[in-house]
């Protein structure tokens, strides 16, 4: 026999042999089927192996000789030492630094400017690395929507994860780039498309059109209002944000007729959960001056959800809110700075004579 013929003796052999293998492991329960499932696939690279390759004609010979070759073949691979598992961590550490390098690049400011621009000033990696990172941030919110919407609600905490890896202004972007991209569908709330409106997009609408989310749009309405509550959540309070909740507070304890605390000692209103979330302690105390009553606290009642704002029912509710105080650091700021006074200026001494 031939070279050739040894090699596709071998290969015939091989084969009939693995296809034996694969009729008796399709009868098998699943778990046996794992089981095997590695055996299975080194095998089929044996066979691969062979169908590129060529031995010499007295290795065919030889193996030829063996009732079973490719199982033989299999328990000898058993046997090599193999530098497998490194590989595996290898591939463990690439995708780790690959992803680190993604996380990096997302949230890198977005490129304000469109390609002509980047072109002409020499700025074309920034540019397409900015868009890279647009298409990956509207991928992680498709994952997010498809892992969090249940088929009727979508879970509170969708946009935290795609917003904390690729960060509030492209997330931003690549949410009113859809919604601006599809203005005419009524899915989108009306408030939802006037905030888009406010988002710049410098880029093509081929480029755009890469960009653009394919989730449901009613769901991704609802995902937008969870972003948009996140950003604001994470805005400082101002003085009329404090202003305006000491004034719906104080309305809420003038309403009643009577006490309406749990023990009928006391009235309450609660404090907003969106002014909570956004306060820190300062903003507690800023609060707390403007409302002009002695017993004032602000408390949790057992058996009610939230934070509430209570008072004495023997307290004057007709009171106003107190006015807060012009702060003096800020008036000091203000003063023009006045130029410090020369000193004096001193006689030069006419030497003794």
């Amino acid at each position: 026999m031939t070279n050739e013929e040894l090699n596709t003796a071998l290969y015939k052999k091989m084969f009939a042999e693995q296809e034996q293998f694969k009729g008796w492991l399709l009868t098998q329960p699943p778990e046996r089927i794992l089981e095997h499932s590695y055996e299975y696939t080194v095998r089929e690279d044996f066979l691969l192996s062979l169908e590129y390759n060529d031995l010499t004609s007295s290795q065919a010979a030889a193996l030829l000789a063996s009732p079973t070759p490719l199982d033989d073949l299999f328990h000898q691979y058993e046997k090599m030492e193999s530098s497998h598992m490194e590989e595996v961590w290898a591939c463990f550490e690439n995708r780790a630094e690959q992803v680190k390098a993604m996380q990096t690049e997302a949230k890198e400011s977005i490129y304000q400017h469109g390609a002509d621009y980047a072109r002409e000033h020499g700025e074309l990696d920034q540019y397409r690395a900015s868009n890279r990172a647009n298409v990956q941030c509207k991928e992680a919110i498709e994952a997010a929507v498809r892992e969090h919407f249940d088929g009727l609600h979508l879970g509170h905490d969708a946009a935290k994860g795609v917003i904390e890896t690729y960060g509030m202004d492209r997330v931003a972007l690549v949410l009113a780039n859809t919604v601006q991209l599809q203005d005419w569908d009524g899915r989108y709330s009306p408030r939802n498309k006037e905030w888009a409106k406010t988002i710049p997009n410098y880029n093509s609408d081929t480029v755009r059109c890469g960009y653009a989310l394919n989730s449901h749009p009613a769901v991704l309405n609802g995902f937008i209002d969870l972003v948009r509550e996140e950003h604001l959540r994470r805005q400082p309070l101002t003085a009329e944000d404090i202003q305006a909740e000491a004034e719906r507070i104080l309305r809420e304890l003038r309403a009643p007729d009577m006490p309406n605390s749990p023990h009928g000692t006391h009235y309450m209103a609660r404090i907003s959960p969106e002014f909570l979330n956004r306060a820190g302690s300062k903003d507690h105390d800023r609060l707390m001056n403007l409302l002009p009553f002695r017993s004032l606290a602000f408390t949790g009642m057992k058996g009610l959800p939230g934070t509430y704002a209570t008072i004495l029912a023997s307290e004057d509710r007709s009171k106003e809110l107190r006015q807060p105080r012009p702060s003096v650091r800020e008036h000091l700021k203000q003063e023009p700075k006045q130029a410090a006074p020369k000193a004096p200026a001193h006689k030069k001494r006419e030497p003794e004579r």
